[in-house]
């Protein structure tokens, strides 16, 4: 068994160098066929070092990029082959293929870059952060208690723009010596602006539940994933009821550790196509198209894993269920909105509807979630969250005039 996977390791590691080979051909025949990009025109740059398996980290970001873009335009700045041919399919933003240092030098030495966005914690991070008489700004992929949030990576970084005052007592209690007055600054959650964008869903009286399950983690502490625990179970319960819809977005890394668990998806999708073949009228979704919102939208009751998703979800002021991780060895943070939401038991997976009925009638747990909801993204009102990324981009500018003054007197 040993000797087939790693036979099977070694059969993808060929095809993603392969593809890797492919990739840098079309970006680079794709970005001649366009010409370069005006020189001098971009003063806010993201900086995506991964491929694009990680794609989901920019695509939450690209409306209220876009938006930003209105007053700043704004480029994105491509470490890999795989991960600038996506955001070149997906056309959002501008974007300058930079796979070596010199050509990170070549960028910058045409565009007057003043503030640089992170939306990961890639170890070819540090490459950019030689360059200085910039701001390196992490916005991160989404807001959670999840052990990656109080990392102490934050250090690395000029800035960070942060969700809200949960994401700042998180971090006081993670990290020593931080200034956080000076170097965070809260946003809330802009993506939650454009969240009711593109909804598609039948106009009906069924419940709308919307099971976004987390990738099952590279260690234990981090096994936050439902699929095999609580997944098919679940899902076999809201199949069975005509009274539901169900959408199905698993993370795309789903299985790319466990194969079982990848497995456990597939067994899930084959489902609900079975589902809608034997009711067409069900509309069951599997969703693993690039926008992500609507379905946080569309969704009258959420069940998601431990990860950003439940802090999307909380934007939102919906009710949801947090599935508990099956595994003892799993950090989960208690000290917020963990230690008081409503947990979904493995064992109760498969009485989902049950649990789904109480939470609708429940008015105790209504009003504990309109509190979470100011604690981790104050001003949640329409336009409030964009409001503020603007004005912290407007800040980080002055901030960057002001030293610039200073540099030259």
């Amino acid at each position: 068994m040993a000797v087939l996977n790693d036979a099977k390791k070694a059969v993808a590691l060929v095809r993603k160098a392969v593809d890797a080979r492919r990739a840098h051909r079309e970006v680079r025949r794709t970005l001649a066929a366009a010409g370069p990009l005006p020189a001098g025109r971009f003063r806010v740059a993201v900086y995506f070092a991964d491929g694009d398996v990680n794609m989901y980290q920019m695509r939450q970001w690209y409306r209220p990029l876009q938006r930003l873009a209105e007053t700043w335009p704004v480029v994105v700045m491509s470490r890999q082959a795989t991960g600038a041919r996506a955001l070149l399919a997906d056309g959002a933003l501008p974007v300058a293929f930079v796979p070596e240092v010199r050509s990170i030098e070549a960028f910058l030495r045409e565009q007057d870059i003043r503030v640089v966005l992170y939306v990961n914690q890639n170890t070819r991070n540090f490459q950019m952060f030689r360059y200085g008489r910039r701001w390196h700004v992490f916005i991160n992929h989404g807001e959670s208690d999840k052990m990656y949030m109080t990392t102490n990576q934050f250090k690395a970084y000029d800035y960070a723009l942060i969700a809200g005052q949960a994401a700042r007592q998180r971090l006081e209690r993670a990290l020593w010596d931080a200034d956080l007055d000076r170097r965070t600054i809260e946003i809330g959650r802009p993506q939650a602006d454009h969240f009711a964008e593109g909804i598609a869903l039948a106009a009906d009286d069924r419940t709308v539940v919307l099971y976004a399950p987390t990738w099952e983690g590279d260690r234990a502490q981090a096994a936050y994933g439902s699929i095999r625990s609580h997944g098919e179970a679940l899902v076999a319960a809201l199949l069975a009821d005509p009274r539901f819809r169900l959408v199905y977005r698993p993370h795309p890394r789903s299985g790319v550790v466990d194969p079982e668990y990848g497995e456990a998806n597939v067994r899930i999708v084959r489902a609900i196509e079975a589902a809608n073949a034997e009711d067409p009228a069900a509309g069951h979704v599997y969703d693993d198209g690039p926008d992500l919102g609507w379905q946080l939208a569309a969704a009258d009751v959420a069940v998601v894993d431990i990860s950003a998703m439940v802090y999307d979800r909380l934007a939102t002021g919906r009710p949801m269920l947090i599935t508990r991780p099956v595994s003892a060895e799993a950090e989960v943070d208690t000290a917020g909105y963990l230690g008081d939401c409503e947990w979904l038991d493995g064992a109760e997976a498969a009485r989902i509807v049950d649990a789904v009925d109480r939470l609708a009638g429940d008015p105790d747990a209504s009003a504990r979630l309109e509190s979470w909801v100011r604690h981790y993204f104050g001003d949640t009102s329409p336009g409030a969250p964009s409001a503020r990324f603007h004005a912290a981009i407007e800040t980080l500018m002055e901030r960057w005039e002001d030293w610039a003054a200073r540099s030259s007197s």
